[in-house]
């Protein structure tokens, strides 16, 4: 015996609680614009005689007229039938959320304003310096951390505190024609390395004015360093590179040899230290990957020796090199896949490269004619400003903690601070701030 199953019913739909026809609402109608609408066609005579043709005084006439009677711009379609009423209007005073964030999004959109800043045309402070040499390939400036400038002179090296104006004197040199050839703050700014023209890299404690070690390796002089947290990298005119770790006795961790075929007169650190840049008088740019002997990179492009190196702090893997006088050209490069991205010829020497810490922007020293500097807006590189007054190249380029003052030491022998980069007072530390302008009225020589 089977059961009998009735088939599923099909639920009813429910009805609309609107009507199902479309009833015109003639409150809402103008049935006498509507007929005339309709009627308007049927009342025109195509046997219109040639003086009654239309005119544009007549056309003007007939507008005015339709819109003091109420009927006017006829020429725009109107609905006949009025099927719902409109929507009410909204009240005084009434804003729309969604007009609001419309406008909020489109102001946020348009072109910001650009602001202009006032730079300086002469320095805020000119301090002799002595006996500054005049060798292109020496680097002999640095600005601490902890607001120290440091600078050798022949065979001194002297300490100016920019913050209350005193003038130190850390070391001297003893062999009759030893002299130092590189200065190099370390990152915190209680160390210094300093090399010398008899092959020696030494060590120095700010804090105890005292030497604490003295690193040999090199066959030439060291005339240039760089810091990379406990390791500090030394370039010679024998043409190689080697990594120091300054905590252990042993302290050659690497030589990096073959790379470069003369002197080694550009050595930088990326910011996140893991690539290094090294320019020598052998016209070579090379980019050495953190614990490695043979370059990513070898750069052949300048034509004159490559001393100025300065990585971007706002791009990763972007790096700025300038030529010597042969060349004249600055060039940035992707350290990653080492291409060209840009090059400007400055029709000058160029002697040192520095980014700005809170625009993009690049400062470039040089020599002859000018003996300028010159800001650069990057990557349009317009020239923002041009900075004179020294009277021999530039040879030298060091910024302040808080990225506000660079000093431009020079052949002409003279320190000169300008006030080129802009102010980021949000990150601006007080406590290392900076260069007071009461300091400055204090020493008017290095020594």
């Amino acid at each position: 015996m089977c059961a009998h199953v009735s088939a599923p019913k099909t639920p009813k739909a429910q009805r609309s609680p609107q009507g199902d026809r479309f009833i015109p609402k003639r409150s809402a109608m103008d049935g006498e614009m509507a007929f005339f609408n309709l009627c308007a066609n049927e009342n025109s005579n195509p046997q219109t005689p040639s003086s009654a043709k239309k005119t544009p005084g007549k056309d003007q006439y007939k507008s005015t007229l339709a819109d003091s009677m109420g009927m006017g711009q006829t020429n725009k379609p109107h609905k006949i039938l009025t099927l719902q009423a409109d929507a009410p209007k909204p009240p005084e005073g009434h804003l729309n959320s969604q007009r609001v964030l419309y406008t909020q999004n489109k102001v946020s959109d348009m072109k910001k304003k650009v602001s202009m800043r006032y730079i300086p045309q002469a320095p805020e402070k000119i301090l002799d310096a002595p006996e500054l040499m005049d060798d292109y390939y020496l680097n002999l400036l640095d600005w601490s951390s902890t607001n120290i400038l440091a600078v050798a002179l022949s065979q001194t090296v002297y300490l100016w505190n920019a913050s209350t104006g005193s003038i130190e004197e850390l070391c001297t040199t003893q062999g009759e024609d030893d002299y130092i050839t590189s200065v190099a703050w370390v990152q915190d700014g209680n160390y210094i390395g300093v090399g010398t023209n008899n092959q020696e890299v030494q060590i120095w404690d700010v804090g105890g004015m005292r030497q604490i070690r003295t690193m040999k390796g090199h066959r030439g002089r060291v005339s240039s360093l760089a810091w990379n947290s406990h390791i500090l990298s030394s370039g010679s005119r024998d043409s190689s590179i080697i990594h120091h770790d300054v905590r252990i006795a042993q302290h050659v961790t690497a030589r990096l040899e073959g790379a470069h075929t003369q002197e080694v007169c550009g050595l930088k650190w990326s910011c996140n230290g893991q690539q290094l840049a090294s320019g020598g008088n052998d016209n070579i740019l090379n980019v050495w990957d953190m614990g490695q002997t043979t370059p990513r990179h070898q750069i052949c492009h300048h034509q004159a020796a490559v001393k100025a190196l300065a990585w971007c702090p706002h791009q990763a893997n972007l790096l700025a090199s300038g030529g010597g006088t042969a060349d004249r050209k600055i060039c940035f490069w992707n350290t990653t896949t080492g291409a060209l991205l840009q090059e400007v010829d400055t029709n000058s020497q160029v002697c040192s490269l520095m980014w700005s810490k809170h625009e993009k922007e690049i400062l470039s020293s040089h020599g002859f004619t000018q003996n300028q500097l010159t800001l650069w807006k990057y990557p349009s590189m317009v020239k923002v400003a041009e900075l004179t007054g020294h009277q021999s190249r530039v040879l030298h380029l060091a910024c302040s903690p808080d990225g506000n003052t660079v000093v431009s030491g020079a052949a002409d022998e003279t320190l000169r601070f300008w006030k080129v980069f802009g102010n980021d007072s949000s990150k601006l530390d007080k406590s290392k701030a900076s260069f007071q302008s009461a300091s400055l009225a204090r020493a008017s020589s290095i020594r």
